[in-house]
């Protein structure tokens, strides 16, 4: 059991790793570009508290079993903090201040849980406050691509959904589901459970609509690619089916 539970791990991190390192196309195109266009910083910043919390639930001080958790967390809170700091040199002012500021309330927060986690709780009350924590914010994440699910059914293309993308959500999810089954653990196991179910919907919602990709465009604003911190979809370009958003 014990060697199953760390191999569930060790395929875990991968795939979460494949996730954390998917928005690199992104900034590579807004390094290039010297401008964040119309792409959104929020998702980088959410998913930036989400692996804080996960990092220190999975410390030993906090739970038990968990190091992998903690591992992939911890690699994954350190690319969205270089994320996060790319897109606020490159943003507008007004969302430069904006995205400054949720970046700042995020690490206060976090400081504020690992702060009362440590002085004021212990044993399995430390262990829920942090759980309850980490679960909310990894179901916001996994639940981010819902908009584009949407979209997809919507204008029946999957354009902007791709396949390896959505295939990594549903090996992520399944994985630390598993990791969280074997190890007991229900604040691994239900986001991702819930991670697992949302990736499947991509996949299906794929192979139902894998022939219709859209119209080719001059220029895609979002390069054909949807992640994390997706593209801000517009009202105009959805209406004809060639939109634009990244959990």
């Amino acid at each position: 059991m014990n060697v199953l539970h760390s191999i569930f791990g060790i395929f875990g991190y991968a795939t979460g790793l494949f996730l954390f390192l998917a928005p690199t196309i992104t900034f590579k195109r807004i390094i290039k570009s010297k401008s964040t266009e119309q792409f959104s910083g929020i998702p980088y910043v959410m998913t930036l508290l989400n692996c804080l919390l996960s990092a220190w639930y999975g410390l030993p001080i906090v739970s038990k079993d968990n190091i992998p958790v903690t591992a992939i967390n911890g690699t994954g809170a350190a690319i969205e903090t270089i994320y996060a700091l790319i897109f606020i040199i490159y943003a507008p002012k007004k969302e430069k201040a904006k995205i400054s500021g949720l970046f700042a309330f995020i690490l206060t927060a976090f400081s504020a849980v690992a702060l009362v986690s440590i002085l004021a709780l212990h044993g399995s009350t430390r262990k829920l406050f942090c759980g309850l924590a980490a679960t909310i914010f990894s179901i916001l994440m996994y639940a981010s691509p819902l908009s584009i699910m949407w979209m997809v059914i919507k204008t029946k293309s999957v354009e902007y959904m791709p396949f390896f993308l959505s295939l990594f959500v549903f090996l992520c999810g399944t994985s630390w589901f598993v990791f969280g089954l074997l190890g007991h653990d229900p604040f691994v196991a239900i986001p991702n459970g819930v991670g697992c179910g949302l990736g499947a919907v991509q996949l299906i919602l794929y192979f139902i609509y894998h022939n219709n990709k859209g119209e080719p465009k001059k220029k895609s604003a979002a390069n054909g690619v949807v992640e994390m911190g997706q593209e801000k979809p517009r009202q105009d370009k959805q209406l004809n089916g060639s939109q634009d958003e990244q959990v």
